[in-house]
């Protein structure tokens, strides 16, 4: 059975920059979501938001955009805002478990009000023919959320629906809950993804087994903590590519040049590599050494030696 791999959106790691540089050393990601676009109330996109989906900065990629909202003119001025680049389709974001969405109604903490995305949907598909997608969980406190909405959402013409099967209470904690997915496949008429813990090549088998009528997969934090796994599925091996080292230095020299050209200061610069390697470092024998580097790492002269040292001496990758 073909399938296809998605990668999911991780606000403040999956930019433009991530997504080029990705596809450039490892590929096998077909379709990226870009990391949501919030309006906060008013009718402004930020420039960080409009650099993101500019299609010169995406050419050779294949991107969806994404909104959180809970409200219906927002996603319709988003609509309209990313239509004039040529989208024809918007992913609404009912998945993002941090208490500072979810307490104002969006992200997970929207699942449990389904006469609300009724509302939503209804004026989303009455007044724009963009195509309508989702990102969701399976609930904020239960997944009973997500079984109450589901019969809303059968009555639109959504394209599909990517699950991570998570609670939004979970945050990333705790596994997922497998059987409650099986049970949104029972109650859906719409195409869904799977999303959650897709963090080896044995892994997906597992899920593919589980779920063999599922043939689209999303990959979220396991992409940035392993960039080789998307090839590595679509290769259907187990074995890493002999000049990882190379690959994967020459990925990170490619993030930190954009970064360093893009962020003010050396503070910021550090500071966003250091949440980068929270992830890289478990690529190595000894995690906890690496990332500690890392953080020791006060000033950009540091950083680089660090990351030459770790790259050249320290216990192997993988």
């Amino acid at each position: 059975m073909s399938f296809t791999l998605l990668s999911s959106p991780l606000q403040g790691f999956t930019d433009f920059r991530f997504r080029n540089a990705f596809n450039t050393y490892f590929g096998g990601i077909d379709t990226f979501y870009s990391p949501y676009i919030r309006l906060n109330g008013k009718r402004i996109i930020k420039p960080a938001y409009e650099r993101d989906i500019l299609p010169e900065n995406n050419s050779d990629l294949n991107v969806i955009p994404q909104i959180i909202t809970n409200d219906a003119d927002e996603f319709l001025f988003v609509a309209n805002y990313v239509q004039q680049f040529g989208y024809k389709e918007l992913n609404w974001n009912l998945g993002c478990p941090y208490p500072m969405v979810t307490k104002c109604g969006m992200g997970s903490g929207l699942i449990s009000q389904p006469e609300k995305i009724n509302s939503i949907l209804n004026k989303i598909h009455s007044e724009s023919d963009i195509i309508v997608s989702m990102k969701m969980r399976l609930g904020y406190e239960s997944s009973e959320e997500i079984l109450n909405a589901l019969p809303i959402l059968n009555s639109y013409p959504i394209k599909n629906i990517a699950i991570h099967a998570r609670l939004g209470k979970q945050l990333y904690k705790g596994g997922v809950d497998l059987d409650a997915f099986q049970k949104c496949i029972d109650n859906s008429k719409l195409k869904l993804y799977y999303n959650g813990d897709i963090t080896s090549v044995t892994k997906f088998n597992e899920m593919q087994e589980r779920f063999p009528t599922i043939d689209h997969w999303m990959i979220g934090r396991g992409l940035i903590s392993d960039p080789f796994l998307p090839s590595m599925i679509k290769n259907h091996t187990l074995d890493y590519p002999k000049n990882k080292i190379e690959l994967f230095s020459k990925f990170h020299d490619t993030l930190y040049q954009g970064y360093s050209e893009s962020l003010s200061g050396a503070t910021h610069l550090l500071l966003k590599m250091y949440h980068l390697w929270e992830y890289f470092s478990t690529q190595f024998s000894n995690s906890r050494k690496v990332l500690k580097k890392i953080k020791k790492a006060k000033n950009i002269r540091n950083y680089e030696l660090a990351v030459k040292e770790i790259l050249e001496t320290e216990l192997t990758i993988y």
